[in-house]
């Protein structure tokens, strides 16, 4: 189910880096070395396969941005924010 605009603002408020853009939420996460990151889309694979929802990935040597969006929703939902907070940790840890 979409999240409505107030649960979305208040949602994505709460996650560290998160914004709205387009319809889907988008973070650009920065790593000092490039098999950093490469090991950080590892561990977002894992976890979306573990969802059965997967983001769109862009590496661009040290930046790793993802995009999420339910598509069969037509938007943001609760997954998605759920998601959001299992690749922040994992950025933490890969970090």
């Amino acid at each position: 189910m979409l999240l409505t605009e107030g649960e979305l603002h208040e949602q994505v408020g709460k996650l560290e880096g998160w914004k709205l853009d387009s319809g889907a939420m988008v973070r650009k996460y920065q790593f000092n070395e490039f098999m950093k990151g490469i090991a950080f889309v590892d561990e977002v694979a894992a976890i979306s396969e573990a969802f059965d929802h997967h983001p769109h990935i862009t590496i661009d040597y040290k930046t790793v941005i993802l995009r999420l969006t339910t598509s069969e929703e037509g938007g943001i939902t609760a997954l998605d924010v759920r998601e959001a907070h299992e690749f922040n940790e994992a950025f933490e840890k890969t970090r």
